[in-house]
């Protein structure tokens, strides 16, 4: 007699349990590790605020995660992802040019786009005739602190050329004065101008000139943590300055978070 044979049932499977093997495991692992890598290089990376040039905005001490996508180059590969340009009052990370420190980051608000015309009078940014409000910026102030005091050339910017003591680097001291137009400071092609919030304490654009637009990484989007941070401790490079720092956030972790800035937007 011939036996017909037949599939069986799934009742009728005994499961075997799979072991996942050692080549396995390194594999999983090591494609977890790569889209990660990809992730955090190429979308999104974090950084740290070591000055106060963006106060109130930012603080020193906050951690933020930066969008490298957005205002990135658009490529064709890659239709479906957002892409925009830079938009005044963006805040913006960027390679600072005619750096003396190779590929330092800085982070400013964009205040001028190609064509714009820029002056400052008293501190108050002036753009396009317009005096524009900025409810988030320092502004020169008669407080017993000389930081703080009206200063000729960073207050009523570009009107009055550099002094001795005004930190301008040589390179934008010899080519400021070919952007000037009836005492407006014209922003180039292809460059972005930018200035920390915090106006009497940022060397910003008004020292080291325009940021060509291939040097910005990105826009920070929110702050993922912060710790109460000195001011000088930027200046405390020293292997025992870095240990002696990582032992105080160990023992002060939940006494310094500003646990009030977690998941702060930034704007």
């Amino acid at each position: 007699m011939n036996t017909i044979q037949t599939e069986p049932k799934a009742s009728d499977i005994t499961q075997q349990p799979q072991t996942e093997t050692f080549l396995e495991s390194i594999a999983s692992i090591c494609a977890v590790l790569a889209i990660g890598l990809f992730v955090m290089t190429f979308v999104f990376q974090n950084f740290e605020i070591p000055s106060g040039s963006m106060e109130k905005a930012l603080l020193i001490g906050d951690h933020v995660m930066v969008d490298r996508i957005a205002l990135a180059p658009p490529t064709r590969w890659a239709p479906f992802i957002y892409y925009r340009d830079v938009h005044r009052g963006d805040i913006i990370v960027f390679y600072k040019p005619n750096s003396e420190t190779p590929n330092m980051f800085l982070v400013k608000r964009a205040i001028g786009l190609p064509g714009d015309h820029i002056h400052l009078h008293d501190g108050i940014v002036y753009l396009n005739g317009v005096a524009q409000n900025e409810p988030y910026a320092g502004m020169p102030v008669d407080d017993g602190n000389p930081q703080h005091a009206f200063n000729a050339y960073r207050d009523d910017f570009p009107s009055v050329p550099p002094g001795p003591y005004d930190e301008v680097t040589a390179t934008w001291a010899n080519d400021l004065p070919n952007h000037i137009q009836d005492g407006d400071l014209v922003v180039p092609p292809g460059k972005v101008f930018a200035m920390g919030d915090n106006r009497t304490e940022s060397l910003d654009g008004r020292y080291w000139g325009f940021v060509p637009r291939g040097n910005i990484v990105g826009r920070p989007m929110f702050v993922y943590w912060s710790f109460e941070t000195p001011a000088d401790e930027m200046n405390k490079q020293t292997i025992g300055d870095r240990i002696a720092f990582m032992g105080h956030i160990l023992l002060h972790f939940f006494t310094e978070t500003r646990w009030n800035r977690t998941f702060h937007i930034i704007r």
